[in-house]
């Protein structure tokens, strides 16, 4: 039987949190999942409110998947509060979505100012993965260089960066297949509708033969 793993979710202060709803979703319903720790910095919560419509003092947890759950833990992320300022706390590893690249260039220079930045601290010292899903662009060199940093340092830069060649034709497709192939690189594979085969992938073929059958019906 597969080990079950605790995962650190952070959302930061970048556009995007949509994105996070989709991975802290697909987290939540994964078995091999037992506990989700969320941490949003003060900024994170500002765009969660902004891109859902809600109160930055809400539960972000209701406001992202619409519902609390017991799979899930909110910490306060302007706090040093919370099990993820040790390294003995048996945590898998982080994933940072959205991230912003402040955020990058504090975990690179080692100032953890706040409990996100301590997290990814932890997770980097005790090397455990940390996979930051950047959300900028264009990047300027003290960027570039931070990211660089990071990497040395043992953690995965991860833009969020849609795929093409399944086609996607809206922004919630775009979600879902960023959200399959991040959960697949960190091990979690939700599916094989977007791995590609002899072909193409599943979802790029069957969209593919629906525009065609579209063009056809015109």
């Amino acid at each position: 039987m597969t080990e079950q793993r605790t995962i650190t979710l952070a959302v930061t202060g970048a556009g995007g949190t949509r994105m996070a709803r989709h991975v802290l979703s697909a987290l939540e319903r994964d078995d091999r999942v037992a506990h989700v720790d969320l941490l949003v910095s003060p900024n994170g919560r500002k765009l969660v409110a902004h891109e859902f419509g809600g109160a930055e003092d809400g539960d972000p947890v209701t406001t992202l998947l619409g519902r609390p759950t017991g799979k899930v833990t909110v910490w306060d992320s302007d706090t040093w509060e919370g099990p993820h300022t040790s390294g003995s706390y048996p945590s898998w590893g982080m994933i940072v979505v959205p991230c912003s690249l402040g955020t990058v260039g504090r975990i690179a220079q080692g100032q953890a100012t706040a409990l996100i930045e301590r997290a990814a601290d932890i997770c980097l010292k005790e090397r455990r993965p940390l996979v930051l899903c950047v959300r900028e662009t264009p990047f300027n060199l003290i960027h570039l260089r931070n990211m660089a940093q990071v990497t040395e340092a043992g953690g995965i830069v991860y833009p969020m960066i849609p795929t093409y060649y399944n086609l996607p034709e809206t922004v919630e497709q775009m979600f879902e297949e960023f959200t399959e192939r991040l959960l697949g690189f960190v091990g979690l594979d939700q599916t094989d509708y977007y791995t590609w085969q002899e072909g193409g992938s599943r979802a790029s073929v069957e969209r593919a033969a629906a525009r065609t059958a579209r063009g056809a019906d015109a």
